[in-house]
């Protein structure tokens, strides 16, 4: 089985280093267990040392495959998938070594997750929150688990992990940004605009000397909850914010920082391109990503598109030219066909 994983690094390793000279190097061995001989540990843990092994090797590949990724140096994301079916399969065996294990649990949802193999992920979530309790597991394990209940539509038990997974915001502490949009827009689809607006406005301090990329990503969701409950003025108050500190880094900074996070439902990526494109004065770009939303169906926000729509529409032309710049579409975006939808 170490082969395997071993075969899906020099795999990566070939992927990321075309038309390139960099070189993924192999990992070290992981540190000497001192307890390893133990005569109990080895009765309580027969298969430690292959499961330490595996977790290692598990986690070094990760971490390669999503860098190439990030880094461009796997554009398609083929690379990466291949990575974590390797990677995937090593995981599902250290299960069965030690099925009680946190880590092994964890990355094997996280990878189990990323294939699309969404009932096996709820499994080994579950298993990892019976086994030390949901407010022990982690923000990795119940975020995921919240976030994978959003996309299923189940509000309810969506919310509940998410909340664990939210924890108390402690000031000067790091936030978790996907978790918080994640229950935002929840609660927003159960129909608790204002809880979901609490959510985001309560983790930001009130005049923050910077924005981290978390940050960025809190805020901006909050204008998008602003604009969609129709608070227009809080909407702009916010993004005028974020302009004052980013300034005309905002586009690119924003676009960068939204980029890992994974929309629930993925529908909404496009209303968050189009204000985004839309703060930045990029009026082309915006009237695109709101028709590509309202053109999704009878989504709970296509009469606010399409408001969007109307006011880009009614704009003297031509429009201002584009000023969102920075690095090309983030590998998770699909080329868009834009549509003009009808009203």
């Amino acid at each position: 089985m170490v082969r395997r994983l071993l075969f899906a690094l020099a795999l990566l390793a070939a992927t990321r280093g075309q038309g390139r000279s960099e070189v993924v190097a192999e990992p070290a061995a992981p540190p000497a267990d001192p307890d390893r001989g133990n005569f109990w540990r080895d009765i309580v843990e027969p298969h430690k040392d292959e499961v330490t092994l595996i977790l290692y090797k598990a986690r070094n590949a990760i971490t390669t495959a999503d860098n190439a990724l990030i880094a461009d140096y796997d554009p398609t994301g083929a690379g990466r998938l291949k990575v974590y079916r390797e990677v995937n399969g090593m995981l599902r065996y250290a299960r069965r070594l030690a099925p009680d294990n946190l880590e092994v649990l964890k990355l094997y949802a996280q990878t189990s997750d990323v294939l699309g193999k969404t009932r096996q992920a709820i499994d080994a979530l579950h298993a990892a929150i019976d086994t030390v309790g949901a407010e022990k597991a982690g923000l990795e394990i119940t975020g995921r688990l919240g976030e994978i209940y959003l996309r299923l539509g189940q509000l309810d038990d969506a919310i509940r992990y998410l909340r664990i997974a939210q924890g108390p915001i402690i000031p000067g502490q790091p936030i978790t940004a996907h978790v918080l949009v994640h229950l935002a827009s929840a609660l927003a689809e159960r129909g608790q605009s204002g809880d979901a607006i609490d959510v985001l406005a309560n983790a930001l301090p009130a005049n923050p000397p910077f924005y981290s990329n978390e940050m960025q990503v809190v805020a901006f969701a909050l204008a998008v909850m602003y604009d969609r409950d129709e608070q227009r003025t809080a909407a702009f108050e916010t993004l005028d914010k974020l302009r004052a500190a980013l300034q005309d880094q905002m586009g690119p900074m924003i676009h960068n920082a939204l980029a890992p996070l994974r929309f629930a439902p993925a529908e909404d990526e496009p209303y968050f391109l189009g204000l985004l494109y839309e703060a930045v004065d990029d009026y082309p770009e915006a009237r695109a990503e709101f028709a590509l939303y309202a053109a999704a169906g009878e989504l709970p926000y296509r009469g606010r598109a399409l408001d969007h729509i109307a006011a880009i529409d009614a704009r003297p032309r031509p429009e201002a030219g584009p000023v969102l710049v920075g690095p090309a579409t983030p590998h998770h975006l699909h080329p868009r066909k834009h549509v003009v939808p009808s009203p």
